[in-house]
Parts: structure tokens; C-alpha cells; sequence
């Protein structure tokens, strides 16, 4: 086995932050694909979760993206992907903790939503974390640089950018997008779609669209918000 092996599944945003990551820190490393849809057996014992990534490494198997990512910034610190300072790094963490509790179960609720009423609801909903994103997170951190914290690409970038390279699919489906009057966050969304690692793990925006048409359209075979976690 290579030093470095994470097991992932090219449709899963959760997985394409570690492997943005990996690519980041210009490591050497083997990837292993697995269908979400037909696991194979082995995947429970590496993955109590039974969710991708997994992160092979030093006889671990390390679960979960956002611990994932800290410990490869841990062990492999060059370049390090948490501002320096505690505040800095508590305020990273903070936004990372965001995305995961509130920016991403809001994305998937309004994708699974089938009822338009709700649809709406939840849309403006999206729309208010959209605008707090941009006044609380950018303009409040960035600073002069195009990134969350600075002028160099780190961990709550990593974090967020797999779901906004899947906003296309919630414009489709939902007429949802960064509103006009977040010209920070429609910046980084431009900067970070040109940066190497998101180049290197990037899908199209019409491979989303039908990839994530059976949980938008009930009549596909829509699936619970649940069965849609990988």
C-alpha cells in the first residue's frame, strides 16, 4: 500500500475537499474509487460510517473530511492550510463548523424539497446564509486577498468550494444562486474555480445536474435527505 491512500467516490463533495487537500500539499497518493450505490464489503471496516473519505495512513483509517484535512495539515504542515494564531485558527474552524452544521443540510433540503411552498421557504433561507457568508465570512476576513482568510487558498476554502462548484445544480433545479449583491462571495466562487486544485478534482456543471436530477425530481426515484449523505 502507498504511504497515502484515500478512498473516495468522484461524485461526493465531501470527498473532492480531501482530495483538493492532497493535491494542495503536492502529495503523492493512490486513490480507490468505490460505487456509493454498491459498497463493497470490505468499506465497513475502514469506514464505520460507511461514508467517504477515508484516509489511509501510517496503519489508520481516518474518517470524516474535516478531520481528514486537519490531520493532513498536522502531518504535513508545508504549505500550512490554517491562518497562523489561535484567534485566526479558532475563526477557521468556527466557519469550517459552520458549513458543515448549516450551509451544507440547507443545500441539501432545498434540492430535496418537493413541495414548492417549501421550496421557497427554504430557498430564502439559503439566500440569508448567502448574504451572512459574504458579510460575516469575506468581508469581514479576507481582508485584500481573493480567499476566505487571506491571500492564500486554506482549509474553509477547501471546505466550501465542492458545494459551490454544485451550485449549478440548485439553479437548475431551483432557481437558487449567490445573490447579485454578494460581490465578495461571487469573487472567490470566480478565484476559486481557477485555482490548480479545484481544476485538478472539478466535474462539470451538466455531470451534476444529472447526477443529482434523482434527488431533485421525484419522479426519478427521488431519495431522503439521509440516503443522500454518502
Amino acid at each position: 500500500m502507498p504511504e497515502l491512500q484515500i478512498i473516495s467516490a468522484n461524485v461526493c463533495p465531501y470527498a473532492q475537499r480531501t482530495r483538493m487537500v492532497l493535491r494542495q500539499k503536492a502529495l503523492q497518493f493512490e486513490v480507490v474509487e468505490i460505487d456509493l450505490k454498491d459498497k463493497p464489503d470490505w468499506f465497513a471496516e475502514v469506514s464505520p460510517y460507511s461514508k467517504v473519505p477515508v484516509l489511509r495512513h501510517d496503519g489508520q483509517s481516518i474518517y470524516e473530511s474535516a478531520v481528514i484535512n486537519e490531520y493532513l495539515d498536522e502531518v504535513f504542515p508545508v504549505p500550512p492550510l490554517m491562518p497562523s494564531g489561535a484567534g485566526r485558527r479558532a475563526l477557521a474552524r468556527i466557519w469550517i463548523d459552520y458549513c458543515n452544521s448549516q450551509f451544507c443540510p440547507l443545500f441539501y433540503q432545498v434540492l430535496l424539497s418537493q413541495d414548492v411552498t417549501r421550496q421557497k421557504e427554504l430557498a430564502d433561507k439559503l439566500t440569508a446564509v448567502f448574504h451572512f457568508m459574504e458579510r460575516q465570512g469575506l468581508q469581514a476576513l479576507q481582508g485584500v486577498g481573493p480567499y476566505w482568510m487571506g491571500d492564500t487558498a486554506g482549509l474553509v476554502d477547501f471546505t466550501f468550494y465542492p458545494f459551490f462548484e454544485r451550485l449549478p445544480v440548485l439553479k437548475h433545479y431551483r432557481g437558487v444562486t449567490i445573490p447579485d449583491d454578494c460581490p465578495a462571495l461571487s469573487n472567490w466562487l470566480a478565484v476559486m474555480s481557477k485555482h490548480p486544485s479545484a481544476l485538478e478534482t472539478a466535474n462539470t456543471a451538466d455531470f451534476h445536474i444529472n447526477n443529482y436530477r434523482k434527488y431533485a425530481d421525484a419522479s426519478a426515484g427521488g431519495i431522503t435527505a439521509q440516503e443522500m449523505k454518502p
